[in-house]
């Protein structure tokens, strides 16, 4: 096994002994030994171990160090994990060691980063906001995410350390997870960074093209800043406002991002400067009034643009940051302001954890509840309106997992192997018999965690069972079982229906509702659906429902073939022997006429079998029938009308018309005439028009062919519909 040399040995003590004389100013020599603990065993595990370009892997993690402490202000359990991350897939260290010599903290953060560190990144888009919820799912302290920047932010800087086909990963995480995070934490100056190696990575030429200009104008730059400044420093030591300011041009990326945005060259590109006046021993309750003093001067002097206002010191970020920003005018050219005082500065500089260290100054404020309230803020779709301190809660209610193909799902902690089957689709669900979960077989109550990939496994013989609602969690699983048992109860049912008129007719007895009500009293059940549905499943003694509805004629003195004459009578339609045919001839069935279309003897219709039994009789065009054939095929059944029929069916017309004298007693006689009976009649005048409501009893589609067309011929009615 390769060592480090002696003098290799020397220059890694001289680096970390750099490192902790910084930190000695912000820790305590108790955190000073925990870190040097974790830095001896790294030390120890990746002896000799060299970076792709021949440096010394053990410098990389002390320059990362470096980086939590420095540039974003963070602490000893932060470094520890910086030094100890990895290290498990590198030596023989493990989890349980790390748990037993630096606590459960720092093994959860070991843990975390090997989490995310094994997501297959090939298939997936970084661009997905679940994916960077899936990161926040995978881990329980959020330090796990700072170190992945912090590693990436080295990369960056060294790219000769890091190999092509890593890098490229690393770039899309760099785009699409740090530069979203930095933002939202206000590390703007990482987040320039990144957007800056991005740029010179995916954009050489243009990169190197502002690049140029740049340079070129540099001295024009400095004398046009010179020239904008020297009235503002005047009138600041006049108005006796301690204070310095720094300027610098716009990032080359933030350039090219306004020429995209724009359209427009780099010539036409005016806001690339950036000047910041800070405030200097500015008390905190004349913080504000300081920073609107310095707005006034600025703005008497030059022209602002009042669109470009952004006032954060009234209202902060989330992240802490303030700042008050204008853009003025000065020969031509717009460039933007930033006031701010000297502790906005360092927030600005540092992010929220300088705010949170700020606040820590004067009360019990802690590293950790700034590491919660980052939490919140990276999980926080709403994150620009923010304004809620944060819970210590750390937990997520959802998980995230893969399909085969990468594609990213999100279901609730808990949910298993059926209901991600369900989320995919209905069909895959009803016919799941396992998964392949990370490459072992699991059964369908397996519960999935984040990071899982998962392929379903199917069996044509598979369907849904009730106490699949026992193994899924999630609504949508639910729903989808719940409605193919009901259908397979509607059609069990349909099948039991049939079974049980049969039996009836051979025992020689009419079916009716009253009979049916007698056995769902006798078997406690609630409705006709579930009576036919054990008929279907064979889960009624068919000798025992023999004997009993015989019983019914002997208790109550009544012959069985007499309950044919209690059938329900609706309308003017019950039961008349002959007069329709249902089906194979069963005349024996109860039917009644629905009142929603009155169908008459002569028009086309259609029966539809009730859940308690017995036919509703439809006219074929009626609207409810569309409803029925889409949601009840198997219900519906033939029925004609047998020509020798001659009840009489209630119908409804509309009858529209001039309000003319003597009109509406010749329409009362053309009925008559026509020996048809009305049953209720109502009509309403306004101005000369009248509309008239008329229920008659029509014996057959012949009549009533012959009724319209005398009513539509006479003088004065303008229309004729029948409504029901």
């Amino acid at each position: 096994m390769v060592r480090y040399t002696d003098k290799e040995r020397e220059l890694i003590e001289v680096a970390f002994g750099v490192f902790i004389r910084s930190v000695g100013k912000v820790m305590d020599s108790e955190q000073i030994g925990y870190i040097e603990k974790a830095y001896r065993l790294a030390l120890e595990k990746y002896d000799g171990k060299k970076t792709l370009s021949g440096g010394l892997f053990i410098l990389s993690l002390i320059e990362m160090a470096d980086i939590a402490v420095n540039e974003i202000g963070l602490r000893s359990k932060t470094i520890v994990g910086i030094f100890l991350h990895g290290i498990m897939s590198e030596s023989d260290v493990t989890i349980d060691y790390i748990r037993e010599h630096f606590g459960e903290r720092i093994a959860m953060i070991v843990e975390g980063y090997d989490k995310i560190s094994n997501i297959q990144t090939n298939k997936v888009s970084f661009q997905s906001e679940q994916f960077r919820r899936l990161y926040l799912s995978l881990i329980e302290d959020i330090r796990v995410i700072l170190i992945k920047i912090i590693h990436l932010l080295y990369d960056m800087r060294h790219r000769e350390d890091v190999d092509y086909k890593y890098f490229k990963t690393d770039l899309k995480e760099v785009k699409y997870l740090c530069i979203p995070i930095t933002h939202r934490l206000g590390l703007y100056d990482i987040k320039k960074e990144f957007e800056e190696k991005v740029m010179i990575y995916e954009y050489p030429v243009e990169y190197e093209e502002i690049q140029n200009k740049i340079r070129v104008s540099s001295t024009e730059q400095e004398r046009l800043m010179e020239n904008f400044l020297a009235p503002i420093r005047k009138a600041l030591q006049e108005e006796h406002i301690d204070s310095y300011i720094k300027w610098r041009t716009k990032s080359v990326s933030s350039i090219y991002e306004k020429m995209k945005t724009n359209n427009l060259p780099f010539e036409q590109i005016f806001d690339i400067f950036a000047v910041r006046i800070i405030i200097k021993n500015s008390k905190p309750s004349e913080e504000k009034s300081d920073c609107w003093r310095v707005y006034s001067i600025v703005t008497n002097i030059y022209q602002p643009n009042p669109k470009r206002l952004r006032d954060w010191i009234t209202t902060p970020k989330v992240s802490g940051y303030e700042s008050l920003h204008t853009t003025v005018q000065a020969d031509k050219n717009w460039i933007e302001v930033q006031i701010r005082t000297e502790r906005m500065d360092e927030v600005a500089e540092k992010g929220s954890a300088a705010h949170w260290q700020y606040k820590g100054r004067n009360t019990k404020q802690t590293t950790d509840e700034w590491l919660n309230q980052v939490r919140e803020i990276l999980e926080s779709p709403q994150y620009g309106k923010l304004d809620d301190r944060l819970s210590s809660s750390c937990k997520s209610d959802k998980i995230y997992v893969f399909t085969p193909n990468g594609d990213l799902k999100q279901l609730p902690v808990g949910a298993t192997v059926l209901d991600f089957a369900f989320d995919i689709h209905t069909q895959l669900g009803s016919c799941c018999a396992g998964a392949n979960v990370n490459g072992k077989l699991q059964p369908i109550r397996y519960e999935l965690h984040s990071g899982d990939r998962v392929e379903v496994l199917t069996n044509k013989k598979q369907s849904p069972k009730a106490d699949w609602l026992n193994v899924v969690t999630t609504d949508k699983a639910k729903a989808r079982i719940k409605r193919y048992l009901k259908d397979q109860e509607m059609k069990e049912a349909e099948l039991g229906s049939a079974l049980f008129y049969r039996r009836l007719k051979n025992w020689k007895i009419t079916y009716t509702d009253r009979l049916l009500s007698e056995i769902l009293k006798e078997y406690n059940l609630s409705s006709g659906i579930e009576f036919y549905h054990l008929i279907a499943t064979e889960k009624i003694d068919i000798a025992r429902l023999k004997e009993f509805i015989l019983s019914l004629n002997e208790e109550k003195d009544v012959k069985i073939d007499k309950l044919e004459n209690e059938t329900v009578k609706e309308k003017s339609i019950a039961s008349h022997e002959g007069e329709v045919c249902i089906g194979n001839n069963m005349s024996d069935l109860a039917y009644r006429v629905a009142k929603c279309c009155n169908p008459i003897p002569g028009e086309k219709v259609l029966g539809f079998i009730s859940i308690n039994g017995g036919v509703t009789i439809h006219r074929a065009n009626c609207n409810n029938v569309k409803a029925l054939l889409k949601n009840y095929p198997y219900r519906i059944i033939e029925v004609k009308w047998n020509n020798e029929s001659s009840a009489a069916s209630e119908i409804v017309l509309k009858i529209v018309g001039d309000n003319e004298f003597g009109l509406l007693s010749t329409i009362s006689n053309v009925i008559k005439d026509l020996h048809i009976n009305i049953l209720n009649a109502n009509f309403e005048t306004k101005e000369s028009r009248f509309v008239g409501k008329l229920v008659l009893q029509v014996g057959n589609t012949n009549l009533l062919e012959q009724l319209l067309r005398k009513l539509k011929s006479l003088k004065g009615v303008s229309e004729v519909q029948r409504i029901s």
